[in-house]
């Protein structure tokens, strides 16, 4: 069987850029990414990662290219994840976020599940729509009742060491 899915980059500009893209469902998330890279041209050479997501595209498990963790907490790769143990009709949504300095995030959707199709190779670009800008489009980040971090303004000037509470001598 074929997953048939539409990526989707996050931007606030007019123009909607996305890829639609048909991979074996028995593939890898490492092919995946692979794949949409190519289809975006970018090199494929940075840190990316997947986010399984619910239907309102809330963030949950990553799934992750390499395992930065250093065995403090075990992450889920890519090379060792297949589609088909991830996404159904069911749980057709995922997050994801390419080079973690530019932060290039895509609404991945699964939209359709078919048959192979004989002569096709796959993973197979099957459509196109808009060009990828040079640089990630910004992400505004609202915090909550921002103003209410000056609730936590002590008046303390840190150049001041004479009338700080601190003893520095303490070890």
């Amino acid at each position: 069987m074929i997953y048939r899915f539409r990526v989707i980059l996050d931007n606030d500009t007019e123009e909607d850029i996305f890829r639609d893209i048909e991979i074996r469902k028995t593939d890898t998330l490492e092919d995946f990414h692979n794949t949409i890279t190519q289809s975006f041209g970018f090199d494929g050479t940075e840190m990316a990662s997947f986010y399984v997501s619910d239907d309102e595209w809330n963030q949950g498990e990553e799934i992750a290219l390499f395992d930065m963790s250093e065995g403090i907490n075990t992450v889920r790769l890519m090379s060792e994840t297949v589609l088909e143990d991830i996404l159904n009709e069911e749980k057709t949504k995922l997050i994801y976020v390419y080079d973690f300095l530019s932060m290039w995030t895509f609404f991945v959707e699964l939209a359709e599940i078919v048959e192979i199709t004989e002569g096709t190779d796959y993973p197979n670009l099957m459509f196109v729509h808009g060009q990828i800008p040079t640089e990630a489009p910004e992400k505004s980040f609202e915090a909550e009742a921002f103003e209410n971090f000056k609730d936590y303004d002590n008046d303390y000037d840190v150049n001041d060491y004479d009338n700080l509470d601190f003893d520095e001598n303490w070890n």
